[in-house]
């Protein structure tokens, strides 16, 4: 794994930590925060796989 694989998923798992703790203390604004982390650490853990992939092909 690359180290934006690994750092993508982790902020991740960060967001959704975030996201489920901004839903149970109904804090919106904490959700939205978890929610945007966990979305930016997809994207990052993506780009990854995609550098991975490219590289394997070639």
């Amino acid at each position: 794994m690359s180290k934006n694989q690994v750092k993508g998923r982790t902020e991740e798992v960060k967001g959704k930590k975030k996201e489920v703790a901004g839903k149970v203390v109904g804090d919106e604004a904490l959700e939205l925060k978890g929610n945007i982390q966990k979305v930016g650490g997809k994207i990052r853990a993506n780009t990854g796989d995609l550098k991975k992939d490219t590289k394997n092909t070639l």
